[in-house]
């Protein structure tokens, strides 16, 4: 036999206190799951440091880049990215950025985008002051096995210390530059 009380337990509405709570819950569980869905792709699209790798580097300009020397200091941002490429029209502006504030040196890679001059305008168009190395024929990039543009190496004392893909706000790089110089 079903009591009066029963009913009325069963059509009351859940308290706002409780559906915010329900809320809550299910954002928690909806961002746990896309963190480790997007950790584990970042993880696997991220380049890998070759085991001998070129460090010694040529940009665009005919200027000498030592990223073992850069990544002595301080960890180094290695960005690689191309004109053609249509997330890094995205993510390079934060790059220049970064690059413009000094505080951690940036080397970036233009990967299959044209001879010198092409990448120059390129460049200059944009307002990127960010040192470039002109990867013509990718084979930078494969040493490396990126998969993806815009891919990141952080480099610090000549080894790679962390690898990312896709976009990364200005304030993601340097949080991942700062806990590679601790």
């Amino acid at each position: 036999m079903i009591k009066t009380s029963d009913i009325e337990k069963v059509q009351t509405k859940p308290s706002p206190k409780k559906r915010l709570l329900s809320l809550l819950k299910t954002i928690l569980l909806y961002g746990t799951v896309f963190i480790v869905i997007y950790t584990a792709i970042n993880w696997w699209r991220q380049p890998i440091m070759p085991t001998n790798p070129q460090l010694q580097l040529t940009d665009y300009q005919g200027q000498t880049v030592d990223l073992a020397t850069l990544s002595a200091d301080k960890p180094t941002l290695v960005y690689f990215w191309g004109t053609w490429c249509p997330i890094c029209r995205t993510t390079s502006p934060a790059v220049n950025t970064l690059a413009k504030q000094g505080n951690y040196p940036v080397v970036t890679v233009a990967i299959k985008s044209g001879n010198n001059q092409e990448l120059h305008d390129y460049l200059s168009e944009h307002n990127y002051s960010f040192t470039t190395v002109n990867d013509q024929e990718g084979a930078i990039f494969a040493d490396w096995q990126g998969q993806v543009t815009p891919s990141f190496v952080i480099l610090k004392d000549g080894e790679m210390s962390q690898g990312l893909t896709g976009i990364q706000p200005l304030w993601s790089l340097k949080l991942r530059l700062w806990l590679s110089s601790l």
